[in-house]
């Protein structure tokens, strides 16, 4: 299973021509395409049920919702795709988006609530140490570089020593890791199994932050 190239290409072409008129023209392109990219999400969802507990899977619609937007485009020229991890005890989730010369994977914690953000930061004030291990652990150093991406505060946050050591995680507001792809890698016979390696890279990661959400600083179950 793998994209076509047939696929990325019209997605170019819809980039060029995001209009209605031409949308419904090339309709049958469009449902072709879309068709290539559930089976490659619906492999992906069998690997990950290999290694992690799936709760929901979500293939984003491609009409936009223009209403309270600048950019009147009716379309993202691109697919994309979440997975969900089981219940309160496995937090985290999977994202996939599949779009010329911009494709990515991710995984994380994109807008944690304040509660659990809160939470966090506690831990990465108390000891940041496991969280370090596991961003300079070998594999999601090959996959993600051995940072974590995502929107940050300037400074340090409210109740928050600013001179702190690990100030650089406690400013973030968001804890995601990301890989790109481009388009050869996208489109070549062994994407899926890159895409099933780069989650599995995140494994420690989402187990840690699990944990930490779940406990509270004395390690008892909050649950």
């Amino acid at each position: 299973m793998y994209i076509k190239k047939s696929s990325l290409q019209y997605l170019k072409k819809l980039q060029e021509n995001n209009n209605r008129d031409w949308f419904s023209k090339h309709k049958p392109d469009f449902i072709e395409a879309q068709n290539n990219v559930k089976d490659l999400y619906n492999t992906i969802r069998e690997n990950l049920d290999k290694h992690d507990e799936i709760e929901k899977f979500k293939l984003f619609r491609i009409y936009r919702d223009v209403r309270f937007s600048k950019d009147k485009t009716p379309y993202k020229a691109h697919f994309s795709g979440s997975f969900s991890r089981l219940g309160k005890h496995l937090r985290g989730g999977y994202y996939l988006r599949i779009r010329p010369r911009e494709s990515f994977l991710a995984g994380g914690f994109w807008e944690p609530n304040k509660e659990d953000l809160y939470r966090i930061r506690k831990e990465i004030e108390v000891d940041a140490t496991e969280m370090r291990d596991i961003l300079n652990g070998k594999e999601f150093v090959k996959h993600f570089g051995g940072t974590l991406q995502g929107a940050e505060l300037k400074t340090a946050p409210r109740g928050f020593d600013k001179e702190h050591p690990d100030i650089d995680l406690l400013r973030k507001k968001g804890f995601v890791a990301i890989r790109e792809f481009s388009d050869k890698e996208v489109t070549s016979n062994n994407f899926i199994e890159e895409v099933n390696n780069s989650y599995k890279a995140l494994r420690p990661f989402f187990d840690y932050m699990s944990d930490v959400l779940t406990t509270n600083l004395n390690g008892e179950s909050i649950l």
